[in-house]
């Protein structure tokens, strides 16, 4: 039996990807045994398990924004990592392992190839991070989400295949979607979603806008845990008619079909918009994050560029009720946004990377 093993993390737009890809190999005939290893400080494992995934925890720690204190302790974490993928490896030897960025894949693609273990590695934003800016020196295979990253990779062992998403994106319609939100398909819609860990900021200026995006629009608010308590005491200080019509959550596991029943999105620009956004056709206002290298912008510029969405930066989420606004009362521009966004969707994305991932393990 093919065994392979994934690897990825720090972030949701680095998990999501390696467990569309898993679902992807776990339909071809024999399918492969797929083990996933990786940190489990900040949820991983629960993740991952839930997908039906087996877990072995590989400790990982960032490098970027550390203090000379902190990047000791990540350098030794790392370490730590690196050693027990070793371990790890050798015991399962796979014959190939597939990451997907971020801090969390590093010390298993590094010990992939101190093994000399073929290594595809997936890079989901436009510009690679410091993990995959390693990775690439020595992966068998690439694969990207857009043209535009191929500037950072290398040409002849990289092939775009879109960035993968859960099925739900492409079986449902935005009208099963609505029944599913319980949200009038008459009514307009609007989501908002801080990444898998939520944002203060982004969560401030929701609040601060509340009640003028509520008399125009349903409210989907997906805070993150720690934005959760405070969105609550705002919904419970509204007036009753408002109050029914704003829904916060700290994580939406159906997030597939909220996206599908929005008319409108307000998101960071972490890697996940740039599959997820096309897939559901949803036009969006981008808040990308000034961390983590501002990776953020370069995702945002390319689906801003293509007509999908419009930029909106931190420093100006005090105008956040007024672009809501604009956009709602601007139907046309909506579904010109609508149609660029889909036009960006790749459905085969998850199949393809598993194809190049099973050609590398043969």
């Amino acid at each position: 039996m093919t065994t392979i093993v994934l690897t990825g993390g720090g972030t949701g737009g680095h998990l999501y990807p390696a467990i569309a890809v898993a679902g992807a190999l776990r339909a071809m005939e024999p399918p492969p045994r797929l083990v996933f290893l990786g940190p489990a400080n900040r949820g991983e494992r629960a993740t991952v398990e839930a997908s039906g995934l087996e877990f072995h925890e590989v400790p990982a720690a960032p490098i970027r924004g550390r203090t000379p204190v902190g990047l000791v302790r990540s350098f030794a974490t790392l370490a730590r990592g690196t050693l027990a993928a070793l371990q790890r490896l050798r015991r399962l030897r796979p014959d190939v392992v597939f990451s997907t960025g971020g801090y969390g894949s590093f010390p298993v693609s590094l010990a992939a190839w101190l093994l000399r273990r073929p290594l595809v590695v997936f890079l989901p934003d436009v510009a690679p991070g410091l993990a995959v800016r390693a990775e690439r020196r020595f992966a068998t295979r690439l694969a990207t989400t857009t043209p535009a990253a191929l500037a950072h990779l290398p040409a002849g062992r990289t092939v775009v295949t879109g960035y993968p998403v859960r099925p739900e994106f492409f079986t449902l319609d935005r009208a099963a979607a609505r029944t599913a939100v319980d949200v009038p398909l008459a009514e307009p819609l609007v989501v908002v979603a801080g990444a898998s860990q939520g944002s203060r900021v982004l969560n401030d200026a929701v609040l601060a806008a509340l009640e003028a995006v509520l008399y125009r629009a349903h409210l989907i608010h997906v805070t993150g845990q720690a934005g959760l308590e405070m969105a609550e005491r705002a919904r419970a200080a509204l007036p009753p008619h408002l109050a029914e019509r704003y829904r916060p959550a700290a994580f939406r596991a159906d997030l597939p079909a909220v996206m599908l029943a929005a008319d409108l999105g307000v998101v960071r620009a972490g890697a996940s918009i740039l599959g997820e956004l096309p897939a559901a056709g949803l036009p969006s206002i981008l808040v990308p994050g000034t961390f983590a290298g501002a990776h953020q912008r370069d995702n945002a510029r390319w689906l801003a560029d293509h007509g999908a969405a419009v930029i909106l930066d931190e420093s100006d989420l005090g105008a956040l009720g007024t672009r809501i606004a604009e956009l709602l009362d601007d139907p046309a521009r909506l579904e010109a946004m609508r149609a660029a966004a889909r036009a960006l969707a790749r459905p085969s994305a998850a199949a393809d990377i598993a194809r190049l991932v099973m050609e590398v393990a043969r």
